[in-house]
């Protein structure tokens, strides 16, 4: 079945079909670096990164760009407000995104692009567009005017005549028109020490114009994917169409994905409101890196996300389910063969397939994972598994989570050296029929979260969630 997503340019489900077979060239969205990234960043971020993942899963060589921007108004008030420059600044807030994508298993891009590194790239683009008649002049900054691209508003479908009510870029004398934006701006006092000396005069870029030039030098001037969350479309995407295009005088992106909203306990994130959550806020709270990121997932892409305390920890159980299932199989007691298990390994990889080829529906996704948690631990308890067909069932699992990224890996799931030995300590003791030893041990790995299992086949053990 072949891949369909859901092109904000033009509104519709369509099947994928990449520039150069087998590529695929894909452009996301990524942190301002002023601060630490905050749950809605990573919903995005999560989402960008599972659709990297079941591009991969397709059997697609994928570059991923994803850029840093670190250089506008939030990050230059921030160095000057804490009296460090620029890069000083920004590298504590770069290192912490770096720190977060681990957190949540998200998979490295080929290219983290900075603004302040492609300052050239952007100047020459500027440049470009003067000389075609897109943008002007006046004293040392430079803007797009809107009005000379005809299919300004295709993406967002806002048009022309409504961009100066709804742009969020404010308009200055120096405009022709309060709807056109700056593609470079002139040093100001309120810049300090924070300029760079170009042809186009003392100044800095605007932000559009970084993701049109940093995108373009890595991906070529027409590329499949661009990715970010619904609060880009406009003006943000809808302006780096107008000057790539302009520039190039081709298409710029074939396809244009966008993420939802997310909201905590039912509200719009808000400083008023004091629920602005970042990745090390929850983390604090008790729960996992992974347990985050599959709430963040549990919702299709294009829907709104509900971040709540009662989702975490329905996640948290889930993953738990999926981690202990794992375990079965790894501490399982081989038994006869069972000719019903190959057949519900391909099921669940059909239906899981099915469900992602269909606009990346995680939902239904999971949902076949789980039908075949229950039936195959059913099989298993009622016909026993041999050896083939457990690993079988493993290696379906795994393969299925290289998409997700959500459950434990064999090393992961090894107990350390100090845990092993309490086990054997208490196997021992069970043996001399010390049981108030064996209980005394018992409870102390309860303490350090591993709960012990004395089955027909030897003692077993799990995790506490």
């Amino acid at each position: 079945m072949a891949l369909r997503l859901f092109n904000t340019l033009g509104r519709k489900i369509e099947e994928f079909k990449p520039i150069t077979p087998g590529r695929v060239g894909m452009y996301t969205c990524g942190p301002t670096v002023y601060d630490y990234g905050h749950i809605g960043n990573f919903r995005t971020f999560v989402f960008q990164d599972l659709l990297r993942r079941y591009l991969k899963y397709k059997g697609y060589k994928v570059t991923q760009v994803m850029n840093l921007t670190d250089v506008d108004d939030k990050t230059i008030k921030g160095a000057r407000r804490e009296g460090v420059s620029l890069k000083e600044y920004t590298a504590t807030y770069t290192k912490a995104f770096f720190e977060d994508l681990e957190t949540l298993n998200i998979e490295r891009a080929e290219y983290y692009p900075k603004a302040t590194e492609h300052i050239d790239d952007m100047t020459r683009m500027v440049k470009k567009l003067i000389e075609k008649g897109y943008a002007y002049r006046r004293g040392d900054s430079a803007y797009y005017d809107i009005s000379k691209f005809k299919n300004y508003g295709r993406l967002s479908g806002i048009k022309i005549d409504e961009t100066s009510q709804r742009s969020r870029v404010e308009a200055d004398e120096y405009k022709k028109e309060a709807r056109d934006f700056a593609l470079w701006k002139a040093w100001d006092e309120e810049d300090g020490d924070i300029f760079w000396e170009t042809e186009l005069g003392k100044g800095r870029p605007g932000w559009h114009i970084e993701c049109s030039a940093m995108s373009t030098r890595y991906l070529g001037e027409t590329f499949d994917i661009h990715a970010g969350g619904v609060d880009l479309i406009f003006p943000h995407h809808e302006n780096e169409i107008s000057q790539s295009e302009g520039a190039n005088s081709q298409k710029f992106v074939n396809y244009w994905l966008h993420s939802e909203h997310l909201i905590v306990e039912g509200r719009k994130m808000s400083k008023s409101l004091g629920n602005i959550y970042t990745v090390r806020d929850i983390l604090k709270r008790g729960y996992s890196g992974r347990t985050i990121r599959y709430l963040l997932l549990t919702a299709h892409y294009r829907a709104q996300l509900n971040f709540t305390e009662a989702g975490l920890k329905q996640a948290e159980a889930s993953i738990g389910r999926l981690n202990d299932f794992l375990q079965r199989l790894r501490t399982q007691q081989v038994d006869r063969e069972n000719p019903e298990i190959p057949k519900k390994c391909l099921e669940v990889r059909t239906r899981f397939e099915e469900a992602m080829d269909n606009d990346l529906n995680v939902p239904e996704a999971l949902a076949a994972i789980f039908d075949f948690l229950r039936d195959v631990n059913r099989l298993i308890d009622t016909n026993g598994a041999s050896k083939e067909n457990l690993d079988e069932i493993y290696d379906t699992m795994l393969r299925l989570d290289t998409t997700l990224g959500v459950m434990e890996t064999e090393k992961e799931a090894e107990l350390p050296e100090d845990i092993m030995q309490l086990i054997k300590l208490r196997e021992n003791a069970r043996r001399r029929l010390d049981w108030k030893e064996a209980d005394r041990i018992r409870i102390e790995l309860l303490e350090k979260g591993i709960i012990l299992e004395d089955t027909s086949e030897g003692v077993k053990w799990k995790r506490k969630r």
